[in-house]
């Protein structure tokens, strides 16, 4: 199961991160996870929002420039070495992951991760036939 996550293209200036935090604060918009990435240039703002769509469209009215990828999460058990488990099957399997970040949330005893792959279907199959199941959009409070 995939949720959709917001990537916010940011100018390199000061208090842009918190205008656009602010923004979503007052309109109400739970963030689940967010992620910076930056060059020289430009910064990227990756988010996961309980109402994404509702997000989006506030962005584009304030004149953000943004896209909606679909990314998986996976849920594992927040002890010591789930994660390298989780990643040694990734890399047997031989799937690609683009970028990955944790969710500020951890219900039920889980770290959740947020995955960018090459190979969605491949990594889907991968994580069933291993017996992990993606975290479904209602389990982590997404519209």
């Amino acid at each position: 199961m995939n949720v959709n996550q917001i990537s916010v293209f940011l100018e390199n200036r000061t208090g842009q991160l918190a205008e656009i935090t602010h923004l979503l604060a007052d309109n109400g918009i739970d963030l689940r996870a967010i992620s910076i990435a930056e060059t020289a240039d430009y910064g990227i703002l990756r988010i996961i929002a309980d109402d994404a769509e509702r997000a989006a469209s506030i962005l584009l009215a304030h004149g953000n420039i943004l896209t909606m990828t679909p990314v998986m999460v996976v849920g594992v058990p927040d002890e010591p070495s789930s994660l390298s488990k989780l990643l040694a099957i990734i890399a047997e399997g031989e799937i690609g992951i683009e970028y990955m970040y944790s969710l500020f949330t951890h219900p039920n005893g889980k770290a959740y991760m947020v995955f960018r792959v090459a190979d969605e279907a491949g990594l889907a199959a991968l994580l069933e036939a291993n017996g992990i199941a993606p975290v479904d959009k209602a389990e982590l409070g997404l519209k």
